[in-house]
């Protein structure tokens, strides 16, 4: 595997993931320049090096923040976090999808006066979204599986649980908690 093949796992300094999905992951260049400005430390290696001409250094497996950053109270509104708040399920069909295949849905239309906020927008799969089109809920007769609301950070993180990577490495086993048993 190539260097660029070891990146960390960062933690918080309360030593929890500052986010699971996407996993918090920093590259050996990003971590070891953390290192040596002494903002994070480390609290698992890899068995590989990265050399100077006149040093080498083992790449960082695990890094932990020195200070705590604390989590933004309010999850800022973007399609993904929808997606994430959601599932990756549409609200319509209940279809669980890569986040390429999904759309979003404004529940109340923005023909009808329907804001793009929390409150009104559902991951939706493009053939319910096209059949629902600008009708309201009960009109088109495709009502979401859940009423759509502002999720919290810790609701996303949490789901974010449920989606694993496809690499993780060993080292990291005790600071994740994944749902199902890791694979070695």
């Amino acid at each position: 595997m190539s260097i660029d093949g070891y990146p960390a796992l960062a933690l918080n300094a309360d030593f929890r993931p500052l986010s699971y999905f996407p996993l918090s992951l920093w590259s050996w260049q990003e971590a070891l320049k953390a290192v040596f400005l002494d903002r994070v430390s480390v609290i698992s290696e890899y068995d590989v090096k990265a050399r100077s001409p006149s040093q080498e250094f083992a790449l960082p497996s695990v890094i932990a923040l020195k200070e705590y950053i604390p989590m933004n109270r309010r999850p800022a509104f973007t399609r993904f976090n929808v997606f994430l708040r959601d599932g990756f399920t549409c609200q319509y069909c209940g279809g669980r999808m890569a986040a390429e295949e999904l759309t979003f849905d404004h529940v109340v239309p923005r023909c009808r006066g329907g804001r793009t906020t929390w409150e009104n927008v559902v991951t939706a799969c493009s053939p319910c979204n096209l059949q629902k089109g600008h009708k309201l809920p009960k009109h088109a007769k495709m009502f979401p599986m859940r009423e759509p609301a502002r999720p919290t950070c810790h609701t996303l993180q949490e789901n974010g649980r449920s989606f694993p990577p496809n690499f993780l490495h060993e080292s990291w086993r005790d600071f994740l908690y994944w749902d199902s048993e890791l694979e070695a």
